[in-house]
Parts: C-alpha cells; structure tokens; sequence
C-alpha cells in the first residue's frame, strides 16, 4: 500500500546521513544510486516478471536524494520545512508526470524506465526547494 510514499519517507534518515558528506561527495553517492538503482529495478523487474513492480522503491529514493539536493548542498534553507517541502513537492511530480517525467517514463524500459522518471521528478522538486531558499533570502 503506497509504496512510493513509503519509499520516499525512508529515504529521508538516508538524506539526513548523507547530507553530513562532502557537496561531491553527496553528488557522486547520489548519481551511484541511480546507476545502482537501475541494475537493481533491471534485476527485479526480471525476477517478478512486471514492469514497475511496486515493491522496487529504490527509484524513490533517488528521487527524494535528488529533491533534497539543494539543501545537501548548501543551496537551500534548513529545517522541518525544507524537508516537507522536498518530500511532498517529489511526491506531487511523481505522481502528477508533468512533462520531463512523463517523457522519461515513455521513453525508457527496464529498470531505467523504472528509475529516470523519478530522476526527472526528483529536478523539478529540487527547483521547488532552490526556490524557496529564494523565497526566504537564503
């Protein structure tokens, strides 16, 4: 039952961990993850024998990883808020498929269809974050 949602939500202990690294560093796990996350949904989506199979979440997490981005990486305010606003920003496009994200999600099979949509959504939330660091003088 809502397994992006819940995959979304674990990945944020994940980012709290990850945003202690090094902005390279964090950058170069994240973009580990999706080349990870791709084998891995290749891997499942071959295993359970259906494409976008709701318990790969992997997808999720890089996409959360990458909402959260900009506050990883200096770029963007603090706190609970930022946070939220991440999260719930990632969940809208992944669930809504505005343009890029429905494009990557056409346009790709296996385990890169299953995980670049969430890539996509993962920028437009990322802009959404930067954008208040905007909003709030940051």
């Amino acid at each position: 039952m809502a397994p992006g949602t819940f995959g979304s939500a674990a990945a944020i202990p994940i980012f709290v961990l990850l945003s202690r690294l090094d902005p390279l560093l964090y950058s170069l796990t994240v973009v580990a993850l999706v080349f990870l996350g791709i084998w891995a949904a290749d891997m499942t989506e071959g295993l359970f024998g259906r494409k976008d199979d709701g318990r790969i979440v992997i997808d999720e997490v890089v996409g959360q990883l990458i909402a959260l981005a900009p506050l990883a990486l200096g770029g963007g305010p603090r706190g609970a808020t930022a946070l939220v606003t991440g999260f719930v920003a990632f969940r809208l496009f992944d669930i809504w498929k505005p343009g890029p994200v429905a494009w990557a999600e056409r346009h790709f099979r296996g385990g890169a269809g299953v995980v670049l949509d969430d890539v996509a959504a993962g920028l437009l939330a990322a802009l959404v974050v930067a954008a208040l660091a905007l909003a709030v003088g940051q």
